[in-house]
C-alpha cells in the first residue's frame, strides 16, 4: 500500500493533537478551592471524598439529563454558552425536589467533529453554571464522533450527585387532605417542548419577527432554565413543605402526580396560573389546543411545591424574598391519586 493511501486516526477525522489541546483548555474551567475534590483533569475517574459529618444518615441523590432538542437551536444561532445552563439548571432542580443538596455534576460532549473552541466553552460554561450552585463540575467525557454526528453538531448531557439527609427526604409522603399547592414561576419555555416549539416556527417562519413584551422572539424562546436551588434551600427541612415537583415534559399533571400519595387528589385551578406571554404567541401561532399546552409546556410554572396550609404564606414570602414570584393554584383533595384540573387557564 503507497503511503499516500496509509489510514490515519487524524485522516478518518480525529487528530489526537487537537483533543489534547481541548483538554488543557478543559484544565482551567475544572479548577475548584472545593476541598472534597481530590483529584483533577487526566486522572481515568474523579475522586469524591463523601465525609458529611453534619448529616446524620446522609443519602445519595443521583440524576442524568440533557437540554433536550433545544441544543439544536443553540447551536443555529449561537447560543451554546446559554444552553450549558439549561441543562445544569435542570440538573439540579431534578434533585432539590427530594430536598437535595446539589455536589458534584460529570458531564458528556459528544461531538461530530473537533471544534475546539466551541468544546472550551461548553466546558467552561458548564463548570461556571454549577459554581453559581454551590456545586462542582468534577470532569466528564468528550467523544468525537465523525460519522455518526455531522460536523459542527453536538449532543450534551450530565449526570449529578446530591446529598440529603435520610431524615429530611422530601418524596410526598407527608402530603395530606387540605395542603396548599404552590406555583412558582418559570421565566419561559425552560427546556421542554422545543420540538413543538421547532414545528411552530417551521409552519410560521414570521413568528421569529414578533416581539414577546419587549424582547425578540428568540431571546423569549432561549432564556436559560431557572434554578431553583437557592430561593428552596432554606426551606429544606421545614416541618411544613411536604411536596415538590419539577415541572418539565408532561406539563403539570405530568410532574405532580409524582409525589401525590394515593388516597388523595391534587385540586389545580387553571384560571390561578399566570399563563407567560411566550405561550400565548406559541399557542396562537401554532394553533396549538389548550390540552396540547397543558401536557407539553410548563405555561409559567416551573415548579410546584406542596405545603400545609399554615406555612403557605410564609412560604411564599420566603420565595419573594428570594427572587421567586410564587402563589396558591390549588389544594389537596381527598382522591385517587391524581392531578385535576378545574376552571379553564386565561389567554388573555
Amino acid at each position: 500500500m503507497s503511503e499516500q493511501n496509509r489510514l490515519t486516526y487524524a485522516g478518518a477525522g480525529i487528530n489526537i493533537d487537537d483533543t489534547d489541546e481541548v483538554k488543557q483548555k478543559m484544565a482551567k474551567s475544572l479548577e475548584t478551592n472545593d476541598g472534597r475534590v481530590l483529584n483533577s483533569l487526566g486522572a481515568f475517574a474523579s475522586l469524591f471524598d463523601f465525609k458529611f459529618p453534619e448529616y446524620e444518615h446522609p443519602i445519595l441523590v443521583m440524576k442524568t439529563e440533557e437540554p433536550g432538542s433545544k441544543q439544536k437551536l443553540a447551536v443555529q444561532h449561537g447560543r451554546v454558552r446559554s444552553v450549558c445552563y439549561d441543562m445544569i439548571n435542570h440538573l439540579i432542580n431534578d434533585i432539590i425536589v427530594m430536598g437535595a443538596k446539589p455536589l458534584a455534576v460529570q458531564d458528556a460532549i459528544i461531538c461530530g467533529s473537533v471544534e475546539k473552541e466551541t468544546i472550551a466553552e461548553i466546558v467552561d460554561a458548564v463548570a461556571a453554571a454549577c459554581r453559581e450552585q454551590d456545586c462542582v463540575l468534577t470532569g466528564g467525557e468528550t467523544s468525537i464522533q465523525p460519522g455518526v454526528l455531522e460536523p459542527g453538531t453536538f449532543i450534551l448531557t450530565s449526570s449529578i450527585v446530591g446529598v440529603v439527609d435520610k431524615a429530611n427526604i422530601v418524596d410526598g409522603s407527608a402530603i395530606c387532605k387540605g395542603d396548599v399547592i404552590i406555583a412558582v414561576a418559570s421565566n419561559g419555555v425552560h427546556t421542554n417542548g422545543y420540538t413543538l416549539v421547532r414545528a411552530i416556527m417551521d409552519q410560521s417562519p414570521g413568528i421569529m419577527e414578533r416581539p414577546v413584551v419587549g424582547e425578540s422572539f428568540l431571546d423569549a424562546i432561549m432564556k436559560p432554565h431557572l434554578c431553583y436551588y437557592k430561593a428552596l434551600r432554606g426551606l429544606f427541612g421545614s416541618r411544613g413543605l411536604h411536596g415538590m415537583a419539577h415541572i418539565t415534559g408532561g406539563g403539570i399533571v405530568g410532574n405532580l402526580n409524582r409525589v401525590i400519595p394515593d388516597g388523595l387528589d391534587a385540586s389545580v385551578d387553571l384560571s390561578a396560573i399566570r399563563v407567560l406571554p411566550v405561550f400565548k404567541l406559541l399557542r396562537e401561532a401554532g394553533q396549538v389546543e389548550e390540552r396540547e399546552m397543558l401536557r407539553t409546556f410548563n405555561l409559567g410554572v416551573g415548579m410546584v411545591l406542596v405545603v400545609s396550609p399554615d406555612t403557605a404564606e410564609q412560604t411564599i414570602e420566603h420565595l419573594r424574598a428570594n427572587g421567586m414570584e410564587s402563589y396558591a393554584i390549588g389544594e389537596v383533595t381527598d382522591g385517587d391519586k391524581r392531578v385535576v384540573y378545574r376552571n379553564r387557564l386565561n389567554w388573555e
